[in-house]
């Protein structure tokens, strides 16, 4: 009776440790951290777009200032504030599609920064100048969280990647989420003309 027990114990302690370290806390764990990332560049991408009109609007007071080139910012932010992307989207081409409309958004206002430089009461407008700064300030923060997004996604991706932790990855479907990358021609060095 006794070896009968122990022949029904012994296999639930040898296969105790394999449960207790598959992880799944973990990943879950991680799978929040990397949601939370994304939340946040998203929130430094919002900021992004909320200054955008106070800056469309500075700029309008400028009557011979080209219409277009406002135009274009308007749409481009449009464009850039319609595409969301769920935690558990994160796919390689949601990123994609969303950083897209991103740069649509940056070059749009690399566009209209340019064309500033030929105005200069504009240039010396108090509003334009803190409005610029915080431009400024919101393109870094928005290059650091997506570095910080970038960090805890490797994380992940390593954690569900390694045994045994990929079988319980399997198993519940955790599953390797997208980074970000440099857009296409990010790598050349632009022509600057004057």
């Amino acid at each position: 009776m006794q070896r009968r027990s122990l022949l029904t114990i012994l296999p639930v302690v040898m296969l105790a440790p394999l449960f207790t370290g598959c992880g799944y806390n973990s990943m879950v764990t991680m799978d929040e951290q990397v949601a939370s990332q994304w939340a946040q560049v998203e929130n430094a991408y919002q900021r992004r777009a909320d200054l955008i009109p106070n800056l469309v609007n500075t700029v309008k007071g400028y009557a011979d200032f080209e219409q277009e080139t406002l135009t274009r910012v308007i749409e481009a932010r449009a464009q850039a504030t319609s595409v969301n992307i769920q935690p558990d989207n994160l796919n390689p081409e949601a990123l994609q599609q969303f950083e897209q409309a991103q740069e649509g958004l940056s070059s749009a206002l690399s566009r209209l920064l340019v064309t500033v430089e030929r105005y200069p009461e504009l240039k010396a407008n108090q509003n334009f100048l803190e409005l610029q700064a915080q431009l400024e300030g919101t393109e870094n923060r928005i290059a650091v969280e997506r570095r910080r997004f970038n960090e805890v996604t490797q994380q992940y991706n390593s954690y569900i990647r390694r045994f045994p932790q990929l079988i319980t990855a399997a198993i519940f479907g955790f599953e390797k989420k997208t980074y970000f990358e440099a857009a296409p021609g990010a790598e050349e060095v632009p022509t600057v003309e004057f």
